[in-house]
């Protein structure tokens, strides 16, 4: 069993930058992927990015790539995610997700394990 930590949440102005932390503990695994996903209210959960947890290999939705950065310290058991360039539209509650399978999913569904979530709020 994994379990998962976020940190980092808060409020921003647009245009600002925010970096969360998310620590894995428990039954870690070598393989697979930890991701990043957000949930504003009355939406679907969303994906906006995933590391490969052994190789690195990095992957994100379309409206983050260039802005977004997620990294890995496998040392720590941790996976961050620096946000640049935050949007108002991008308030969300941001979850930390992890699968041991050695492929990539974008679907919360394939996802087995979760934080609780930390809240974003970017100001206008």
């Amino acid at each position: 069993q994994v379990q998962l930590v976020e940190s980092g949440g808060g409020l921003v102005q647009a245009g600002g930058s925010l970096r969360l932390s998310c620590a894995a503990s428990g039954r870690t695994f070598s393989s697979g992927y930890m991701a990043w996903f957000r949930q504003a209210p009355g939406k679907e959960r969303k994906f906006v990015a995933a590391i490969n947890w052994s190789g690195g290999s990095t992957y994100y939705g379309d409206s983050v790539k260039g802005r977004f950065t997620i990294s890995r310290d496998n040392a720590k058991n941790t996976v961050y995610l620096q946000m640049n360039s935050l949007k108002p539209e991008e308030t969300a509650v941001y979850y930390c997700a992890a699968r041991r399978y050695a492929y990539l999913s974008r679907r919360s569904d394939d996802y087995e394990y979760w934080g609780q979530g930390t809240q974003v709020t970017v100001s206008s």
